[in-house]
């Protein structure tokens, strides 16, 4: 055995002491770092070839292993914009020169320039979602990623492209004979009459008069004609004759032994309002029964100019709008990403982790779904460190450390012994 081997054994081990004690003193600094997960010092021994003679002592190798996969506890919050997943899966982020990362620390807060950040200056990635609804995704890549910003600053109006409006018209109602409203005549008479609100490209609000006249009755059928005008163009004190023609009239059949529209009969009104587009007045529910006229549902889209109060996600990972009309506005939809070994992701400064070749490519997806966690809103997921676990790992190689230091001190006075036998 070489003296000089057991002082180097004796140094391995004080090593390998030293890095679990750095992991210990990085957990227990960030034990209460949001989506900290904690690293541990695991040893392998190095062993060196054996003569026939004396044992050649060896040493330890220390590696450091990072418990990533490990969640930690789900702790609710009052703010809307601290987000936790709870199950597999990153939140994605990008630095400054957009290089993408993961991380698990959902605590996001608006910078000057409205875009949503960690306390490390992370920015935190999302699809931009369409007018319809829809995003554009690369399952294995960061493509059409963006950073998302909740600073919306301007004014919003949304013009009306649908419309529901769905009616009982009375089985009593005497047959018009004379003009009906599609004449548009000061003479013109008719059964009933609604109105609805809808909205025009620059936010307008228009009231569409609507007017039900009982044409016929024959049979099983009997025929109504629907009839709308913009209110706008009506006559002094309201009504007939408006300066413009119907916007749209049509005649509708019910079959008066069910009381529904007919098989042939036409279902929504095709209407084109001024400065604003073309869409259907569903009118499919309309009923034909012995009760007064009377609206059974209505329904409109399209909101009049309206300024941002305030931004909100939903659980999917939406983030909308919300007007202080009360409408909403899907703005981004968060993903969420993962790896085949999350344990094997490297760590970076800022609560993050990079993709590294042992960890796999990254794979997006949404929460909720192809076994990706959920997402918590006002939520926080807690460090995974346990604090008792590390004060006894902390003492553990604080006497290693010391018993291996003894090691060494033992082969450095053996050999200063050898040193005097010279002498």
């Amino acid at each position: 055995m070489s003296l000089f081997g057991v002082m180097r054994t004796g140094v391995s081990g004080m090593n390998a002491q030293s890095s679990k004690l750095g992991t210990v003193a990085d957990n227990i600094a960030n034990s209460s770092t949001t989506g900290y997960k904690r690293a541990e010092s695991e040893f392998s021994s190095q062993v060196l070839s054996q003569g026939s003679g004396s044992y050649n002592s060896g040493g330890v190798k220390a590696t450091t292993v990072y418990s990533i996969s490990e969640g930690g506890a789900i702790n609710y919050t009052t703010s809307g914009l601290d987000l936790a997943i709870d199950g597999s899966g990153f939140f994605v982020v990008a630095d400054e020169d957009g290089t993408s990362a993961l991380t698990r620390a959902g605590s996001f807060v608006v910078d000057n320039k409205g875009y949503l950040v960690n306390t490390a200056g992370y920015y935190l990635q999302g699809y931009p979602v369409d007018d319809n609804g829809n995003v554009s995704t690369v399952a294995n890549g960061t493509g059409g990623l963006e950073r998302i910003n909740v600073s919306q600053n301007t004014l919003e109006a949304t013009p009306t492209d649908e419309a529901l409006l769905w009616a009982n018209v009375p089985e009593d109602a005497t047959v018009v004979t004379g003009d009906t409203p599609a004449a548009n005549l000061a003479t013109s008479t008719y059964s009933a009459k609604t109105s609805i609100t809808v909205y025009d490209n620059l936010g307008n609000e228009l009231t569409l008069d609507v007017y039900y006249t009982k044409l016929s009755e024959t049979g099983t059928d009997s025929d109504w004609e629907i009839t709308v005008y913009n209110a706008a163009d009506a006559a002094a004190g309201g009504g007939f004759p408006y300066t413009s023609p119907a916007l749209s009239t049509d005649t509708f059949t019910f079959d008066v032994t069910t009381g529904d529209l007919t098989a042939t009969s036409p279902t929504a009104l095709n209407i084109t309002i001024p400065n604003g587009g073309t869409f259907d007045i569903d009118m499919s529910k309309m009923t034909y029964l012995n009760a007064d006229f009377s609206v059974t549902e209505v329904n409109t889209n399209g909101n009049a100019p309206s300024a941002v109060e305030s931004v909100e996600f939903d659980d999917d990972g939406t983030l909308y709008a919300v007007y202080a009309n009360g409408a909403r506005k899907a703005l981004y939809k968060v993903p969420v990403a993962d790896v085949a070994s999350p344990d094997k992701l490297t760590p970076v400064s800022g609560n993050v982790y990079q993709v590294s070749n042992d960890s796999g490519d990254m794979i997006i997806g949404f929460a909720g779904k192809g076994g990706m966690g959920s997402i918590e809103v006002g939520a926080l997921e807690a460090s995974n460190v346990d604090l008792a676990t590390e004060l006894t790992s902390m003492i553990e190689a604080q006497r290693t450390y010391t018993a291996n230091s003894k090691v060494f001190q033992a082969g450095s006075d053996l050999l200063e012994t050898l040193v005097n036998m010279a002498r």
